[in-house]
Protein backbone atom coordinates (compact mmCIF):
# COMPACT_ATOMS: atom_id res chain seq x y z
CA UNK A 1 0.00 0.00 0.00
CA UNK A 2 1.42 3.34 -1.16
CA UNK A 3 -0.02 7.21 -1.51
CA UNK A 4 -1.59 7.51 -4.58
CA UNK A 5 -0.95 10.57 -6.10
CA UNK A 6 -3.84 10.62 -8.95
CA UNK A 7 -8.06 11.02 -9.09
CA UNK A 8 -10.04 8.23 -10.36
CA UNK A 9 -12.55 8.45 -13.34
CA UNK A 10 -16.14 7.05 -12.07
CA UNK A 11 -16.73 3.91 -12.42
CA UNK A 12 -19.85 3.89 -14.76
CA UNK A 13 -20.97 0.10 -14.93
CA UNK A 14 -21.96 -1.91 -17.23
CA UNK A 15 -21.44 -4.86 -19.18
CA UNK A 16 -17.69 -4.84 -20.58
CA UNK A 17 -16.87 -7.21 -23.73
CA UNK A 18 -13.76 -8.61 -24.38
CA UNK A 19 -13.00 -6.96 -27.74
CA UNK A 20 -12.84 -8.66 -31.37
CA UNK A 21 -11.37 -11.87 -31.21
CA UNK A 22 -7.40 -12.09 -31.64
CA UNK A 23 -7.65 -14.75 -34.34
CA UNK A 24 -9.62 -12.62 -36.94
CA UNK A 25 -7.22 -9.59 -36.39
CA UNK A 26 -4.71 -11.76 -37.39
CA UNK A 27 -6.24 -12.86 -40.97
CA UNK A 28 -6.92 -16.82 -42.06
CA UNK A 29 -2.60 -17.17 -42.48
CA UNK A 30 -2.37 -17.33 -38.02
CA UNK A 31 -5.93 -17.85 -37.64
CA UNK A 32 -6.14 -22.03 -37.84
CA UNK A 33 -2.69 -21.80 -35.68
CA UNK A 34 -4.20 -19.88 -32.53
CA UNK A 35 -4.92 -21.99 -29.43
CA UNK A 36 -7.57 -22.11 -26.38
CA UNK A 37 -8.80 -18.47 -25.09
CA UNK A 38 -7.21 -17.10 -28.27
CA UNK A 39 -3.96 -17.53 -27.68
CA UNK A 40 -0.94 -18.25 -30.41
CA UNK A 41 0.32 -21.54 -30.08
CA UNK A 42 4.27 -22.64 -30.90
CA UNK A 43 2.98 -23.00 -34.57
CA UNK A 44 1.97 -19.77 -34.85
CA UNK A 45 5.12 -18.22 -33.11
CA UNK A 46 7.59 -20.00 -35.41
CA UNK A 47 5.50 -18.35 -38.63
CA UNK A 48 5.70 -15.23 -37.02
CA UNK A 49 9.85 -15.70 -36.08
CA UNK A 50 10.48 -16.96 -39.29
CA UNK A 51 9.04 -12.86 -41.02
CA UNK A 52 11.32 -11.34 -38.22
CA UNK A 53 14.47 -13.10 -39.69
CA UNK A 54 14.19 -12.25 -43.30
CA UNK A 55 12.66 -8.45 -42.27
CA UNK A 56 16.47 -8.70 -39.89
CA UNK A 57 17.98 -10.10 -43.22
CA UNK A 58 17.31 -7.45 -45.40
CA UNK A 59 17.35 -4.69 -42.92
CA UNK A 60 13.60 -4.25 -42.75
CA UNK A 61 12.89 -4.75 -39.48
CA UNK A 62 11.42 -1.87 -37.16
CA UNK A 63 13.21 0.88 -36.12
CA UNK A 64 16.26 -0.85 -37.47
CA UNK A 65 16.06 -3.60 -34.47
CA UNK A 66 17.69 -6.58 -35.03
CA UNK A 67 15.24 -9.55 -34.19
CA UNK A 68 15.84 -13.26 -33.92
CA UNK A 69 14.20 -16.53 -32.92
CA UNK A 70 14.45 -17.44 -29.17
CA UNK A 71 13.80 -20.82 -27.70
CA UNK A 72 11.75 -21.57 -24.89
CA UNK A 73 12.26 -20.04 -21.54
CA UNK A 74 12.26 -20.99 -18.05
CA UNK A 75 8.68 -20.23 -17.75
CA UNK A 76 7.66 -23.00 -21.27
CA UNK A 77 7.06 -20.01 -23.53
CA UNK A 78 7.83 -19.94 -26.68
CA UNK A 79 9.00 -16.79 -27.50
CA UNK A 80 8.85 -15.26 -30.58
CA UNK A 81 11.08 -12.71 -32.36
CA UNK A 82 12.46 -10.34 -29.92
CA UNK A 83 14.13 -6.91 -30.83
CA UNK A 84 16.19 -4.80 -28.72
CA UNK A 85 14.14 -1.68 -28.30
CA UNK A 86 16.04 1.44 -28.40
CA UNK A 87 17.52 3.53 -25.46
CA UNK A 88 15.27 2.05 -23.17
CA UNK A 89 17.51 -1.36 -23.61
CA UNK A 90 13.89 -3.63 -24.18
CA UNK A 91 13.46 -6.59 -25.49
CA UNK A 92 10.78 -7.10 -27.25
CA UNK A 93 8.88 -10.46 -27.64
CA UNK A 94 5.33 -11.53 -28.88
CA UNK A 95 3.41 -13.01 -26.18
CA UNK A 96 3.05 -16.44 -27.17
CA UNK A 97 2.15 -20.11 -25.81
CA UNK A 98 3.66 -23.18 -26.06
CA UNK A 99 1.34 -25.62 -26.88
CA UNK A 100 2.25 -27.69 -23.73
CA UNK A 101 1.21 -24.73 -21.81
CA UNK A 102 -2.20 -24.51 -23.48
CA UNK A 103 -3.13 -28.07 -22.72
CA UNK A 104 -2.36 -27.10 -18.91
CA UNK A 105 -4.51 -24.82 -19.17
CA UNK A 106 -2.78 -21.84 -19.26
CA UNK A 107 -4.07 -18.86 -21.25
CA UNK A 108 -2.80 -15.13 -22.17
CA UNK A 109 -3.78 -11.64 -20.00
CA UNK A 110 -1.89 -9.56 -22.28
CA UNK A 111 -2.02 -10.32 -26.12
CA UNK A 112 1.42 -8.38 -26.51
CA UNK A 113 -0.39 -5.25 -28.82
CA UNK A 114 -3.52 -4.47 -27.21
CA UNK A 115 -4.89 -3.42 -24.01
CA UNK A 116 -7.79 -5.75 -24.52
CA UNK A 117 -9.28 -7.64 -21.16
CA UNK A 118 -8.03 -4.68 -19.07
CA UNK A 119 -9.58 -1.20 -17.73
CA UNK A 120 -8.39 1.25 -15.23
CA UNK A 121 -9.58 0.83 -11.78
CA UNK A 122 -12.90 2.37 -11.46
CA UNK A 123 -13.19 3.19 -15.08
CA UNK A 124 -14.84 1.85 -18.14
CA UNK A 125 -11.30 1.83 -19.99
CA UNK A 126 -7.88 1.63 -19.57
CA UNK A 127 -5.69 4.64 -18.45
CA UNK A 128 -3.59 7.14 -21.16
CA UNK A 129 -0.64 6.19 -19.22
CA UNK A 130 -1.01 2.52 -20.01
CA UNK A 131 0.00 1.15 -22.88
CA UNK A 132 1.18 -2.21 -25.08
CA UNK A 133 4.83 -0.95 -26.10
CA UNK A 134 7.04 -3.59 -27.92
CA UNK A 135 5.10 -6.52 -26.42
CA UNK A 136 5.30 -4.85 -22.49
CA UNK A 137 2.26 -3.68 -20.89
CA UNK A 138 4.24 -0.41 -20.02
CA UNK A 139 2.93 2.15 -17.61
CA UNK A 140 4.36 6.02 -18.70
CA UNK A 141 3.27 8.51 -16.20
CA UNK A 142 2.79 11.77 -17.70
CA UNK A 143 -0.66 11.36 -18.46
CA UNK A 144 -3.69 10.16 -16.36
CA UNK A 145 -3.14 7.06 -14.95
CA UNK A 146 -4.66 4.90 -12.11
CA UNK A 147 -4.28 1.27 -11.48
CA UNK A 148 -4.61 -1.44 -14.37
CA UNK A 149 -7.32 -4.48 -13.60
CA UNK A 150 -8.01 -7.83 -15.54
CA UNK A 151 -11.94 -7.37 -16.88
CA UNK A 152 -12.46 -10.48 -15.27
CA UNK A 153 -12.45 -11.50 -11.55
CA UNK A 154 -10.34 -14.67 -10.48
CA UNK A 155 -10.20 -17.34 -7.56
CA UNK A 156 -8.18 -19.71 -7.27
CA UNK A 157 -5.45 -19.09 -9.88
CA UNK A 158 -2.14 -19.00 -10.78
CA UNK A 159 -0.54 -16.09 -12.29
CA UNK A 160 2.86 -15.74 -14.07
CA UNK A 161 4.49 -12.93 -15.51
CA UNK A 162 7.79 -10.80 -16.09
CA UNK A 163 8.71 -7.39 -14.93
CA UNK A 164 11.13 -5.04 -15.27
CA UNK A 165 11.72 -1.50 -13.80
CA UNK A 166 14.27 1.33 -13.74
CA UNK A 167 16.16 2.88 -11.06
CA UNK A 168 14.49 3.53 -7.79
CA UNK A 169 11.32 2.30 -9.08
CA UNK A 170 8.05 1.03 -7.56
CA UNK A 171 4.65 -0.86 -8.56
CA UNK A 172 2.51 -3.98 -7.18
CA UNK A 173 1.01 -6.69 -8.13
CA UNK A 174 -2.68 -7.07 -6.36
CA UNK A 175 -5.22 -10.09 -6.14
CA UNK A 176 -8.59 -10.00 -5.32
CA UNK A 177 -9.65 -6.84 -5.94
CA UNK A 178 -13.10 -5.50 -5.35
CA UNK A 179 -14.25 -2.03 -6.48
CA UNK A 180 -16.07 -1.04 -3.14
CA UNK A 181 -13.46 1.08 -2.15
CA UNK A 182 -11.21 4.78 -3.69
CA UNK A 183 -8.32 2.06 -4.39
CA UNK A 184 -7.34 -1.38 -5.42
CA UNK A 185 -5.33 -1.17 -2.37
CA UNK A 186 -7.84 -0.88 0.27
CA UNK A 187 -9.02 -4.47 -0.65
CA UNK A 188 -6.26 -6.38 -2.67
CA UNK A 189 -3.00 -8.00 -1.16
CA UNK A 190 0.00 -7.10 -3.00
CA UNK A 191 3.31 -8.50 -4.05
CA UNK A 192 5.35 -5.58 -4.07
CA UNK A 193 7.45 -4.96 -7.45
CA UNK A 194 10.86 -2.45 -5.98
CA UNK A 195 14.31 -1.85 -6.77
CA UNK A 196 15.33 -2.70 -4.01
CA UNK A 197 18.79 -0.35 -3.67
CA UNK A 198 16.96 2.33 -5.19
CA UNK A 199 13.93 2.60 -3.07
CA UNK A 200 13.21 3.08 0.75
CA UNK A 201 10.90 1.13 0.68
CA UNK A 202 13.77 -1.45 -0.01
CA UNK A 203 15.52 -0.80 3.75
CA UNK A 204 12.39 -2.64 5.91
CA UNK A 205 12.03 -6.41 4.46
CA UNK A 206 8.19 -6.04 5.66
CA UNK A 207 7.87 -3.81 2.01
CA UNK A 208 10.82 -4.71 0.74
CA UNK A 209 10.46 -6.27 -3.28
CA UNK A 210 8.41 -9.60 -3.89
CA UNK A 211 7.13 -9.03 -0.22
CA UNK A 212 3.03 -9.43 0.50
CA UNK A 213 3.60 -5.17 1.13
CA UNK A 214 3.77 -4.62 4.52
CA UNK A 215 2.59 -8.04 5.79
CA UNK A 216 5.31 -10.67 4.89
CA UNK A 217 8.97 -10.52 4.32
CA UNK A 218 10.60 -12.48 1.43
CA UNK A 219 13.32 -15.00 2.42
CA UNK A 220 16.37 -14.71 0.21
CA UNK A 221 14.62 -13.14 -3.02
CA UNK A 222 16.60 -13.62 -5.73
CA UNK A 223 16.12 -9.99 -7.10
CA UNK A 224 17.58 -9.49 -10.73
CA UNK A 225 19.41 -5.95 -11.29
CA UNK A 226 17.42 -3.05 -12.28
CA UNK A 227 16.91 -3.09 -15.90
CA UNK A 228 16.60 -6.88 -16.00
CA UNK A 229 13.71 -8.83 -16.05
CA UNK A 230 12.29 -10.84 -13.06
CA UNK A 231 9.62 -13.65 -13.40
CA UNK A 232 7.30 -13.63 -11.13
CA UNK A 233 4.35 -16.61 -10.35
CA UNK A 234 1.49 -15.68 -7.29
CA UNK A 235 -0.31 -19.05 -6.69
CA UNK A 236 -4.10 -18.60 -5.03
CA UNK A 237 -5.58 -21.63 -3.53
CA UNK A 238 -7.91 -21.12 -1.13
CA UNK A 239 -6.82 -19.40 2.27
CA UNK A 240 -3.00 -20.26 0.97
CA UNK A 241 -1.04 -17.62 -1.41
CA UNK A 242 2.74 -18.21 -2.31
CA UNK A 243 5.20 -15.45 -4.11
CA UNK A 244 7.81 -16.98 -6.75
CA UNK A 245 10.20 -15.06 -7.79
CA UNK A 246 13.03 -16.43 -10.36
CA UNK A 247 12.34 -19.59 -9.57
CA UNK A 248 12.49 -19.58 -6.23
CA UNK A 249 9.45 -19.45 -3.44
CA UNK A 250 9.88 -16.34 -1.68
CA UNK A 251 6.80 -15.74 0.23
CA UNK A 252 3.92 -17.90 1.64
CA UNK A 253 0.90 -17.33 4.17
CA UNK A 254 -2.72 -18.03 4.86
CA UNK A 255 -5.34 -15.41 4.36
CA UNK A 256 -7.80 -14.95 7.17
CA UNK A 257 -6.30 -16.92 9.85
CA UNK A 258 -5.50 -15.50 13.26
CA UNK A 259 -1.99 -15.39 12.76
CA UNK A 260 -3.36 -13.42 9.29
CA UNK A 261 -5.80 -10.86 11.45
CA UNK A 262 -3.00 -9.97 14.12
CA UNK A 263 -0.78 -8.78 11.43
CA UNK A 264 -3.46 -6.82 9.68
CA UNK A 265 -4.42 -5.60 12.81
CA UNK A 266 -0.64 -4.23 13.80
CA UNK A 267 -0.30 -2.58 10.39
CA UNK A 268 -2.22 0.44 8.35
CA UNK A 269 -4.64 -1.85 6.84
CA UNK A 270 -6.58 -1.81 10.17
CA UNK A 271 -7.91 1.40 8.63
CA UNK A 272 -9.48 -0.74 5.82
CA UNK A 273 -12.10 -2.83 6.56
CA UNK A 274 -11.84 -4.45 3.32
CA UNK A 275 -8.74 -5.40 2.93
CA UNK A 276 -8.05 -9.00 2.00
CA UNK A 277 -11.15 -10.25 2.67
CA UNK A 278 -12.41 -11.06 -0.59
CA UNK A 279 -12.63 -14.62 -1.91
CA UNK A 280 -12.18 -13.58 -5.45
CA UNK A 281 -11.73 -10.11 -7.50
CA UNK A 282 -9.95 -8.64 -10.22
CA UNK A 283 -5.77 -9.01 -10.72
CA UNK A 284 -4.17 -5.45 -10.93
CA UNK A 285 -1.29 -3.50 -11.56
CA UNK A 286 -0.10 -0.56 -9.99
CA UNK A 287 0.29 2.74 -10.91
CA UNK A 288 2.66 4.03 -8.24
CA UNK A 289 4.19 7.02 -10.38
CA UNK A 290 7.02 5.44 -11.80
CA UNK A 291 7.56 3.55 -14.97
CA UNK A 292 7.33 -0.42 -15.11
CA UNK A 293 6.82 -2.55 -17.55
CA UNK A 294 5.19 -6.22 -17.80
CA UNK A 295 5.47 -9.34 -20.33
CA UNK A 296 3.76 -12.67 -20.56
CA UNK A 297 1.52 -11.97 -18.45
CA UNK A 298 -1.07 -15.10 -18.06
CA UNK A 299 -3.18 -17.29 -15.83
CA UNK A 300 -4.45 -20.16 -15.42
CA UNK A 301 -7.31 -21.01 -13.09
CA UNK A 302 -6.92 -24.12 -10.51
CA UNK A 303 -9.35 -26.33 -9.09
Amino acid sequence: MKPDRRAGVPFQGGTRGLGPSLGSSLGPSLGPSLGAAGTLTSGAAGTLTSVAVLLALFGCAPGGAQEGAQGTNAAGSADAAQGVAGSAGMVARSAVLSEQEVRDGWRLLFDGSTLTGWRGYRMDGPPPAWSAVDGTLHFRPGSQGGDLITIERFRDFELRLEWRIEQGGNSGIFFHVVEDYDWAYESGPEMQVLDDTGHRDGENPLTSNASNFALHAPVNPPLRPVGEWNDVMIRVRGPSVEHWLNGARVVQYELWTDEWQALVAGSKFVEMPGYGLARDGHIGLQDHGDPVWFRNVRVRTLP
